[in-house]
């Protein structure tokens, strides 16, 4: 499918045109984007941070960004997916991009491929939009979210010079492997030899422990490497370049975001020479850090929790969180989530944590009907002979449903996808 640019006026255009332009919204494998790289001679001069990992990527990406950018660099961000708009996803000193630039990247791009005689995914063609407006602003750094794996993925056909685990759990196993050992071999693949690679994952696969090897990293691990002490209400750091004591906590909310700022600090530790930060940069940093849709509180009273979770690994740290902030009264689930993920898992995870699950189905070609979802809450052990699972066409039905039963004692809680938490989101931020 080509077109003429000048048909595309608006951003929702491009973006519709980028979709429709592969037969797949997933196709691994790096020929198609280096080509296409070559012919628009990407070659980045500034450091690149890439964060992969099963979860957690999104909270690292933010305490990094939030550090540089108090520290004074001119920070690139590219993560995904957003959760309301698509320019979310690519960032220069803390603003999203606006759409001009975005439109003339994709157009730039656009006529790349189209030299080369090949197609690129949605994901693709967003990786590199970013970089090249990364290249075009002359940020000092830039961080890369890796999408999918690590090994295959669309980043990866930049080099690191710092290249971050976070977690390593199953997920996406279609692609990556039913296994962690095949899990881990994929995302270790954006290591580079003799570059910092950090790992925040403290059961390490030996798949990791190989590519190490072979690449010839310069590996450091959490609990080995460096770590952190929790106090009551600050926490200390060690790491390569020793201890930072008296640390505030991390804005983002949850139980894991002290493994995630550990792992954030012991990348910054390893990248002193190229972007060195103070400590009052770290402890700014740590407390300007903001992500939508990871364990979110968006009211108290009746309690509104959004999370993104859609992994059983999520979904046990969402359920630590949830037991931690327990009202008095009864927590309402809205969920809906898409068909490639452990559903069975996820709501295993969370079924002692929920006393009314509101099911629904997400608009994507990829959701998990209503219908089997319930199934899957039945399977896990979920008692049919109360009042405790309904079904409803969307989650904005099923969320409004939830405030008007709730008290300001209960609570509700959005996840199971992007789409679950984004839908509800932009109802919430429309009245």
């Amino acid at each position: 499918m080509e077109v003429s640019h000048k048909e595309l006026s608006s951003l929702a255009d491009w973006l519709a045109y980028l979709e429709a332009l592969h037969p797949s919204v997933i196709e691994m494998g790096l020929e198609r984007v280096n080509e296409v790289k070559t012919v628009l001679g990407l070659m980045p001069r500034f450091p690149i941070i890439m964060v992969g990992g099963t979860n957690g990527k999104g909270s690292v990406c933010a305490m990094l960004e939030s550090i540089l950018h108090r520290a004074g660099y001119i920070v690139g961000c590219y993560t995904s997916p957003h959760l309301l708009r698509y320019n979310e996803r690519i960032r220069i000193a803390k603003k999203e991009i606006d759409e001009d630039r975005l439109y003339h990247a994709f157009e730039h791009i656009d006529i790349a491929r189209i030299h080369c005689h090949t197609s690129l995914t949605f994901f693709e063609f967003g990786t590199l939009a970013a970089v090249q407006l990364f290249v075009q602003a002359s940020v000092d750094v830039a961080i890369l979210e890796v999408g999918l794996g690590g090994r295959l993925d669309a980043v990866n056909v930049f080099d690191a010079d710092c290249a971050i685990i976070t977690s390593i759990d199953l997920d996406h196993s279609d692609y990556l492997g039913d296994t962690r050992e095949k899990i881990g071999f994929e995302k270790a693949a954006i290591f580079r030899k003799s570059k910092p690679a950090i790992c925040g994952e403290t059961d390490l696969p030996q798949s990791v422990k190989q590519q190490v090897a072979h690449i010839g990293a310069d590996f450091y691990q959490l609990t080995k490497e460096f770590g952190y002490f929790k106090k009551n209400v600050q926490w200390d750091f060690w790491g390569p370049r020793g201890w930072k004591f008296s640390l505030p906590l991390p804005a983002l909310p949850g139980e894991k975001q002290l493994q995630n700022a550990s792992t954030s600090l012991a990348a910054l530790d390893a990248l002193h020479e190229l972007v060195p930060v103070s400590m009052n940069d770290v402890r700014q940093g740590l407390t300007e850090a903001v992500l939508s849709g990871r364990f979110q509180v968006i009211s108290t009273q009746p309690m509104i929790v959004l999370d993104v979770a859609h992994n059983p690994a999520a979904a046990s740290v969402l359920s630590k969180n949830l037991i931690v902030t327990k009202p008095p009264g009864h927590t309402y689930a809205v969920f809906a989530i898409l068909q490639d993920k452990d559903i069975g898992g996820v709501v295993q995870e969370l079924k002692n944590d929920i006393d009314c699950w509101l099911v629904s189905t997400v608009d994507s070609s990829r959701a998990a009907t209503a219908d089997h979802v319930i199934n899957e809450i039945r399977e896990a052990g979920v008692s049919s002979s109360d009042d405790r699972v309904h079904k409803f066409p969307n989650c904005v039905a099923a969320f409004v449903f939830a405030c008007e039963r709730a008290t300001k004692n209960d609570r509700i809680c959005v996840f199971g996808s992007f789409y679950t938490v984004s839908d509800v989101l932009r109802h919430i931020n429309s009245n």
